[in-house]
């Protein structure tokens, strides 16, 4: 079942943005009041750290201060009795009994009398302790633990006998309610009187504070959603309106867009009914302009071949003229006997049947083959030479041939032949147009395992064109419009590659143009029938 319809994607938008963007609200909130919930449970633990150790430096000042305070009386009393110094003690006990700090009724003195330091059932005594005056006079034990099963005198005495002093939390009643609260001690040994002064606070004053910030928070975090909700109602709102536009825009250029295909569909209609008449008229035109084509390069192909009769012809006619005027001569000088008849007969037939023999070998290179048959790429090359060697050496253009080792392919002969001349053919218009001084062309036989490759090198200039590959496509030519036809290269890479099964590549080196034929050894048609 097809959801997304024409008829209904103005609602969907609608639907889907508004469950967009309250799914977005949704997500930001939720994030956004975990982020403040973390952001106040790291200020609570800030709190309680900074409280304690407020609670610990506010400890540590009074018990300092009570003893600079003995050590302030005793200076200025020196040289006391034993009468005189426990008359001085008593005096200070009574002090520290009634010293409370930080304006809470909780906050004492409590002092221990030491008896062993080391520890023990009855290592003190306790002197003062104003929470709890029943146990003043008695012997305490180090092995007293708090509600929460601490011994938090083994952990102050192991301190002060390491560092002289200690903190120690621990759980002790609270002189006000009785209950059992979370308590902080200052522990600190007074060696000459044998003493040791603590000062406690509790630390449960700090739920106060944090129940007022969490109620703070709470007020705060209600009015964040209620501002939020309004946030986003007034933007769904504007998001609606907008999504319902936006529709409403769709739908209309829906409308245009399906009225214009029906437009185009009818449209293609029309030409589909007379498309195949418009076919087979360009066919026609196409075939027309291919055989037009095809007649002009036979023209081009004529001419070239007339040419190279007359250069192949031109030494043997002249050699010709120059054997009729010897006879001439000797005749008209009563000079001319059988033997000299004869020798000179004999070489006019030498020339006529030279010049027959060139007319066999053109008549037999345009000759199409039918079928694949083994045949000698030097033979075919030296061939070819026969044909255009001469127009090419009469242009001042050196002909290399480095074919040190034959080599025989199956395939048709005079096609592969077509192919090595339109390519000695190219390689020698390309040296005089670009009036190359020296000219040269080289022919070179490689081998390898697998392929015979055939390479033509020129240094005419190189080829022009750009990209390369562009030189094997039809109607593209380098030479001037009425020089060529712009099909010889085309048709010689699908003799390569259709007819033969090989390659044809065109590449530029050294200032001229590179073209390789490469043949797989042992090529058989894979398919049969008529060459191209």
């Amino acid at each position: 079942m097809k959801i997304i319809k024409e008829s209904n994607i103005s609602n969907i938008i609608i639907v889907s943005t508004i469950f967009i963007i309250s799914a977005l609200m949704l997500f930001n909130g939720y994030f956004f009041i975990t982020k403040q919930y973390e952001i106040l449970d790291a200020h609570i633990e800030d709190s309680k750290k900074t409280f304690v150790e407020n609670k610990r430096n506010v400890l540590k000042r009074e018990v300092d201060a009570i003893i600079e305070f003995i050590e302030f009386k005793k200076k200025r009393t020196p040289m006391l009795s034993l009468r005189e110094e426990e008359i001085l003690k008593q005096e200070v006990y009574d002090w520290i009994r009634h010293i409370r700090y930080g304006g809470q009724e909780h906050n004492y003195i409590f002092v221990y009398q030491v008896i062993d330091i080391e520890g023990g059932e009855n290592f003190a005594k306790m002197l003062i302790n104003p929470n709890r005056p029943d146990l003043e006079g008695h012997y305490i034990s180090d092995s007293y633990t708090d509600e929460n099963g601490k011994a938090f005198r083994k952990i102050f005495l192991q301190d002060i006998h390491a560092k002289g002093y200690s903190f120690v939390e621990y759980a002790y009643k609270k002189p006000e309610s009785g209950a059992i609260r979370p308590k902080v001690s200052y522990f600190k040994r007074y060696k000459e009187w044998n003493l040791i002064i603590a000062a406690g606070a509790y630390t449960d004053d700090i739920d106060q504070e944090i129940e007022v910030a969490k109620a703070d928070f709470k007020q705060k975090m209600n009015l964040e959603i209620t501002s939020a909700i309004i946030i986003f109602l007034l933007f769904a709102l504007i998001a609606n309106a907008f999504a319902v536009m936006l529709g409403k825009h769709i739908e209309r250029f829906l409308n245009s867009y399906h009225a214009q295909v029906q437009q185009k569909t009818w449209e293609l209609e029309n030409l589909n009914r007379t498309l195949e008449s418009r076919v087979q008229e360009e066919i026609k035109k196409s075939r027309e302009q291919e055989q037009l084509l095809i007649q002009k390069a036979k023209f081009i192909a004529l001419g070239e071949m007339i040419s190279n009769i007359a250069h192949q012809w031109r030494q043997p006619l002249s050699q010709l003229s120059a054997l009729l005027i010897t006879l001439k001569l000797k005749y008209a000088m009563h000079k001319l006997d059988q033997k000299s008849m004869e020798t000179k007969c004999a070489e006019a037939e030498n020339i006529v049947e030279y010049m027959s023999h060139t007319i066999d070998d053109f008549r037999n290179f345009f000759m199409p083959n039918k079928d694949q048959k083994a045949f000698s790429i030097k033979k075919s090359v030296e061939e070819v030479l026969r044909i255009i060697g001469k127009s090419i050496t009469n242009q001042h253009i050196a002909i290399e041939v480095h074919i040190e080792e034959d080599a025989q392919i199956l395939g048709y002969k005079s096609e592969y032949e077509q192919v090595i001349l339109n390519l000695l053919s190219n390689a020698k218009d390309a040296i005089i147009s670009s009036g190359t001084p020296r000219g040269k062309i080289t022919i070179l036989l490689k081998k390898t395992a697998h392929a015979v490759r055939l390479i033509v090198k020129d240094n005419g200039g190189g080829i022009t064109i750009h990209p390369i590959e562009k030189i094997f496509e039809p109607y593209v030519s380098t030479k001037e419009q009425n020089e060529g036809t712009g099909i010889g290269l085309y048709m010689a890479k699908l003799i390569i590659e259709k007819s033969m099964k090989g390659k044809l590549e065109a590449r530029n080196e050294n200032g001229g143009a590179i073209f390789t034929i490469e043949i797989e050894k042992g090529f058989k048609e894979a398919l049969g029938g008529s060459p191209l």
